[in-house]
This record gives C-alpha cells, sequence and structure tokens, in this order.
C-alpha cells in the first residue's frame, strides 16, 4: 500500500491523518473513517480495515476529528481534543475531510464510522444523499437523552449526572465553560461546555434513519446494550436497503474479530457499490 501523511485545513486547528492507496490496484472506490469518541486515526476500524478494502482497489481515510484522543496538545500550551469536542465542530470535520477528498479528485467517499464516529456518519449520509454506502459500527442513539442513557450504563455521569450538568451549567454561566471537569464514568474528563453540548446537540441516529438514501452496513456486537445501540430499531425506521449483523461473543471495539469484521464489510462494499472486477 502507498501511505501518506496528510493535513486537512480547517477554520480552527488541522485534522491530522494518513491516506491509503493501493500500490499495484486503481482505486475503485475512497472511503473515509469517522473515529470513535476520544479516539483517533490508529485505533480501532481506522487501523485494522484499510488493508483489507485496500486489497480491493477501495482507498482509505482516516484522520483525527477536533475532538481525537482525550487531551491533547495544539500550538504552545494550549489544549484540544475529545474533552473539548463540540458537535458542530464533528459534523463539520466530515465535510472538510471529504472536501479534501474532492480536490484530488475523490468524489462522493463511502462513510464508515464507529461508536460516536457511527452518529457522525449517519448524519454526513443524511446531508450528502450522493454518498454511495455508510457503514455503522456500534453507532449509539444519540439525540436527546444520550447522556442519561450513558449514564445509565456506567460512562459520562453515572449515577451523578444531574450534578454533573448542573456544575458544568455553573461553570459555563460563570464564563468557565473550558475549564476541565471529572466525570466519574468514561470519558473521564470533559470541559463543562463539552458535556453540555454532548447532552443538548449529538446528532440523532435513529432521525437520521429516515433521511438516508444510501445503503447501510450496521453491525453491532452481542456485548452491547440494544437500546444505546439500536440496531433493529435503526433498521424499521431506515428507507433505504439496510443490512444489519450482530457478532456473536463481540464487544463494542470488535475485539478478537477484527480480521472477520474487516472481511464482511469488505465484502459488503464490493456487492454493493459494484466493484467485483
Amino acid at each position: 500500500m502507498n501511505l501518506e501523511l496528510i493535513s486537512i485545513e480547517t477554520d480552527t486547528y488541522p485534522l491530522d491523518g494518513i491516506f491509503y492507496r493501493p500500490r499495484n490496484l486503481p482505486v475503485r472506490a475512497v472511503a473515509m473513517f469517522l473515529h470513535g469518541n476520544c479516539h483517533n486515526f490508529y485505533m480501532g476500524p481506522s487501523r485494522f480495515m484499510p488493508e483489507t478494502l485496500l486489497a480491493e482497489g477501495i482507498a482509505c481515510l482516516a484522520f483525527n476529528r477536533r475532538g481525537h484522543d482525550m487531551v491533547t496538545s495544539l500550538d504552545g500550551r494550549n489544549i484540544g481534543g475529545g474533552s473539548f469536542q463540540l458537535a458542530h465542530e464533528a459534523i463539520a470535520d466530515s465535510g472538510y475531510a471529504a472536501a479534501w477528498l474532492r480536490d484530488r479528485g475523490f468524489v462522493n467517499p463511502i462513510v464508515i464510522g464507529h461508536s460516536n464516529g457511527g452518529v457522525l456518519a449517519a448524519q454526513y449520509a443524511a446531508e450528502h444523499p450522493e454518498a454511495p454506502a455508510v457503514v455503522l459500527m456500534s453507532a449509539h442513539r444519540g439525540g436527546a437523552g444520550i447522556t442519561e442513557l450513558m449514564s445509565g450504563k456506567g460512562l459520562f455521569g453515572r449515577d451523578r449526572l444531574p450534578e454533573v450538568k448542573a456544575q458544568a451549567e455553573r461553570m459555563v454561566a460563570e464564563g468557565r465553560g473550558r475549564e476541565l471537569m471529572l466525570l466519574p464514568g468514561w470519558w473521564w474528563v470533559a470541559s463543562a461546555e463539552c458535556v453540555l453540548d454532548y447532552a443538548a446537540n449529538m446528532p440523532d441516529t435513529l432521525v437520521n434513519a429516515a433521511r438516508i438514501k444510501a445503503p447501510v452496513l450496521y453491525l453491532c456486537g452481542d456485548q452491547e446494550p440494544a437500546d444505546l445501540y439500536p440496531l433493529e430499531k435503526f433498521a424499521s425506521l431506515c428507507t433505504s436497503p439496510c443490512e444489519t449483523h450482530i457478532l456473536a461473543n463481540c464487544d463494542h471495539f470488535y475485539t478478537g474479530h477484527e480480521a472477520a469484521v474487516s472481511r464482511l464489510v469488505t465484502d459488503w462494499l464490493v456487492r454493493t457499490c459494484g466493484l467485483s472486477t
């Protein structure tokens, strides 16, 4: 494969990433990976899937959103990352990445999103009916009530969510919205404005189900709660072709299933997008 370290300009800080191109095959399609909360382009599906896709002529763009990792260094002593993520920036970052591809002659990318990246993939596909296909890997429900749902699973605010939100509201009112506060559950630390933004402004995956025009592949592990990762509900609402798979003995990160998942996704894309030789 040919690898190119790349930088995608935004209206604030650039998005770093890697562009994979097949070495001995023509590029038949291009896929854009959207990573999950506090992950990055060298973790999860963005890391383990490109090799299999490249063998079928599918180039891959994996990049960091501005909300990558938990806390990351920017210029000087400024910090950013997942603890400061805002929904509007995350949505915009998908657009910046697609524009980067378009400027290089790759239009209408396939969109592959994991976890929170799956929520953003559904949003991107809903806004871009020309997308040829979308792969949702454990996309969570998103929308109003997502923090309550996450906290009920031991994440985010756990049993202290009302207290966490009240503290965040006080900090924002005092002009301290970018100050970090501790959360009792993963992802452990976030800015006050991030806490409130995540509670109020995340795209709703189920609402987007009816807006997507592209074929959808939705995967989940059988160890994931169905109310948080609503595969069956999404499929019932989706007005485009939607194939679903619940993987046996599989967690949220597809641990131990990387090769099988890569093959499943690649075969579906080859079949769905007409890429067979």
